[in-house]
């Protein structure tokens, strides 16, 4: 192995003492192990459950016609004649396209194998976003076209939910309150209280909401990710 060191001794009763015959190469003495800073992943176990329509909730990943879908809505319907069925709203997690669909009651579906793991954001690499994991150092990276629209609410340092399925990145899920800087809006007047009007701030990421008037540049506010709304100072 490349820098384990070799050495060479005159017989086996001087290696306990000090001799000119031990020889010691000009490279520098390693021990024969390797050492790197990322830890392998631990192997996953391809889980595939098959559910019925009677399982079907909000939240729910199918697997239909060879791609992930999530279940945005759901209603179970009963008419006074025919076959129960379940009526459906899902995503697909690839092309962000919303379908209806309907299951017949009790029918078979495969759910999709997906699963999350925490990421943190920790810089733009050009049009890239990189994700790193804090235990193995690995990274990933995302294009702007992944990202979307979830850019507006994504700092430095923020950690992340990315969702895998069949081993490649699928979607990734924002945390549901971040805290942003205020960097640009009107002078807040004074006596202005939470209750009232509002007005657009600019946030450090580019985003704009509506904050109460009392707001200032420079004022840390939450912000939900999931309406874009405005919750209160930080």
């Amino acid at each position: 192995m490349a820098g384990t060191s070799t050495f060479h001794v005159s017989s086996a009763t001087t290696i306990f003492r000090t001799s000119s015959s031990l020889k010691f190469s000009s490279k520098p003495w390693l021990l024969p192990m390797r050492f790197s800073p990322k830890m392998p992943s631990p192997p996953r176990i391809l889980r595939i459950y098959a559910l019925t329509s009677n399982d079907i909730k909000v939240g729910t990943n199918l697997e239909v016609d060879g791609a992930p879908w999530r279940v945005l809505e759901f209603l179970h319907v009963k008419p006074g004649k025919g076959a129960a069925f379940v009526r459906t709203k899902m995503r697909n997690y690839v092309t962000g396209n919303t379908v209806e669909k309907t299951f017949r009651a009790g029918s078979t579906i495969s759910e999709a194998n997906v699963f999350k793991e925490t990421k943190q954001f920790t810089y733009k690499d050009g049009s890239q976003f990189v994700f790193m994991d804090l235990n193995t150092f690995e990274e990933t990276r995302l294009n702007e076209a992944d990202v979307g629209e979830k850019t507006k609410w994504l700092k430095e340092g923020m950690d992340c939910n990315l969702l895998f399925w069949n081993g490649k990145v699928i979607d990734f899920e924002l945390p549901i309150t971040v805290q942003l800087t205020v960097v640009d809006v009107d002078p807040g007047l004074k006596g202005d209280t939470a209750s009232g009007g509002s007005k657009p701030a600019t946030l450090d990421t580019g985003a704009v909401v509506n904050v109460p008037l009392f707001i200032n540049i420079g004022d840390q506010i939450l912000v939900d990710t999931r309406t874009g709304q405005y919750m209160s100072r930080a």
